[in-house]
């Protein structure tokens, strides 16, 4: 067994280089920012690296060379020369009252007035107080200084739906920014990192100087995993997690991708990255499981989306333009840019002659943990129990026996409460319970699937069995099944060999629950 030590959960460079952790090198990435630039935004999901990568970046400036022996950068030249850093850290800032934010960036404001002797005055904004620190901090030092604020857009997601609490934080954070302008000539670099991109936070217009590098195809590794470094980093992990659970090597790797690859952050590169915390998590416990996703379930935003009644189906293959990717509304009224910038959709392809993206579920630990998020909300089946009935439907589905799946999807609907259907939305509500049965049961689902003679609303395919199913709605099970017979739907498939069977269903908007359906081989 190997003595590896993962990083699990830690952010700070420092104490990975001393204390022996593996550290994937992205220094080179560090040095490219510093030489080509001076002042960059960053957007990525949640645990995904940002504050080690602001972390590795103070140490830098700090000039403290022996954290970067053998790494990237030490193959430049530099001089190591010592510079002030102002780290700004807000994630930890919880805003449940009026005066959080203040009492949070106050602490910062004493402990560096305290760092550089500059006399606290609180009859002045925090915006003129910092405006000081930097001042003096560039005159005391002979050193220009380094700002880093880490988790910028977090009192503003934590405010959604307080717009009154969410204007002073806008307001306090709007002045305390605006120095990274007005205070150029005493800044060597600044570097702001979040997970959204709020274009009405007014940052990005205010500082017209800033260089959002989030779809930027040179930095699209500089959080996460490459292919290239899982097998650099951690080949012999996963050696050892092959051999636990008596597999390959090769298993393993395509599982970890199957479960934890496949992001992208750039249109126009095509490299796919790993979520760095569940891939340490894997391979350290020599499990699979939704890691990342259980650290911060999205209850905000599945409510957001039921409420919005946006339509599941559209959360895959969903094409929109690279600019729609970028900003965020204060609001949150279009949920697309929001799934992407959270890491809960990603790009799949890009179109160059018309500047549009397709967005997708990225890999499987985000598709089932986003799936079961919604289950409850669009059916009765409370969180706790979703993956055991899930399991019940997988069992029928397999083994043929197509009469109980059906009897248990009625009794699913049946068992609705009646407020839970909004009859002016009915189809599109139906829809939406089978498009999160049909992806969580793990099979390949095809919604809506496209033939010379017509559209099939449900494909799924099993080891041994192809379904072809056809709903109505306040019409009858017969009518659905002639449909798939008449259009000739079975024809695509006549040569795979696997039993065909035609289910056609009919849902009542009176008892508001399948009543009728009719099985048949084709």
């Amino acid at each position: 067994m190997s003595n590896l030590r993962y990083p699990i959960g830690i952010q700070s460079f420092s104490e990975i280089r001393e204390g022996g952790y593996i550290y994937i090198d992205k220094t080179e990435y560090i040095y490219r920012l510093i030489a080509e630039g001076k002042y960059y935004f960053l957007s990525r999901p949640r645990r995904f690296g940002k504050s080690l990568l602001l972390s590795t970046i103070e140490e830098y400036f700090k000039g403290n060379r022996e954290f970067f022996n053998g790494l990237a950068i030490s193959k430049h030249d530099h001089t190591w020369d010592k510079y002030p850093v102002l780290h700004l850290d807000l994630s930890g800032c919880t805003i449940d009252s009026h005066d959080r934010l203040p009492s949070f960036i106050e602490d910062f404001l004493l402990r560096w007035e305290n760092e550089y002797d500059i006399p606290t005055n609180h009859d002045i904004p925090y915006s003129l107080r910092f405006k000081e620190i930097i001042i003096q901090a560039h005159q005391q030092t002979g050193n220009q200084v380094v700002i880093l604020v880490d988790e910028y857009d977090k009192p503003t997601l934590e405010t959604v739906g307080n717009p009154t609490l969410q204007e002073k934080c806008r307001n306090i954070l709007r002045s305390f920014y605006s120095n990274l302008k007005s205070q150029d000539r005493h800044i060597k670099f600044a570097m702001l990192t979040g997970v959204t991109r709020f274009g009405q936070l007014s940052i990005f217009s205010d500082l017209n100087n800033l260089n959002d590098i989030s779809l930027n195809k040179k930095y699209s590794g500089i959080c996460g995993i490459t292919a290239e470094e899982l097998h650099k980093y951690f080949d012999k992990g996963i050696e050892d997690f092959a051999a636990s659970l008596n597999t390959t090597k090769e298993e393993i790797y395509n599982l970890l991708k199957e479960n934890y690859d496949g992001y992208r952050f750039s249109p126009t590169d095509t490299t796919e990255i790993y979520n760095p915390f569940s891939v340490l998590k894997s391979i350290s416990d020599e499990s699979f499981d939704n890691y990342w996703f259980k650290t911060g379930t999205p209850s905000f935003l599945v409510r957001l989306i039921k409420f919005n009644k946006f339509p599941l189906q559209e959360l895959t293959d969903y094409e929109t333009t690279t600019s729609q990717l970028t900003d965020v509304s204060l609001e949150l009224t279009d949920i697309v840019p929001v799934l992407y910038q959270s890491g809960y959709l990603t790009i799949k392809s890009h179109d160059t002659r018309l500047n549009t993206v397709t967005l997708d579920f990225p890999n499987k630990e985000v598709e089932s943990g986003f799936l079961n998020q919604l289950m409850p909300l669009y059916t009765p089946i409370p969180s706790q129990k979703t993956e055991f009935e899930i399991i019940r439907f997988v069992k029928e589905i397999e083994k043929g026996d197509v009469e109980s799946f059906m009897v248990r999807l009625q009794s699913l609907f049946s068992d609705f409460q009646y407020d839970s259907f909004d009859l002016k939305h009915l189809e599109q509500h139906y829809q939406d319970v089978v498009f999160i049965l049909a992806k969580l049961l793990g099979f390949y689902t095809r919604i809506e699937y496209q033939t010379s003679s017509g559209r099939i609303d449900l494909v799924i395919t099993t080891d041994n069995y192809i379904y072809l199913f056809e709903f109505k709605i306040d019409k009858s099970a017969e009518e659905a099944i002639n449909q798939i017979t008449r259009n000739h739907y079975p024809i695509p498939f006549k040569a795979d060999g696997r039993r065909i069977i035609g289910i056609g269903a009919n849902f009542s908007s009176h008892t508001r629950s399948l009543d009728s359906w009719i099985i048949k081989d084709l």
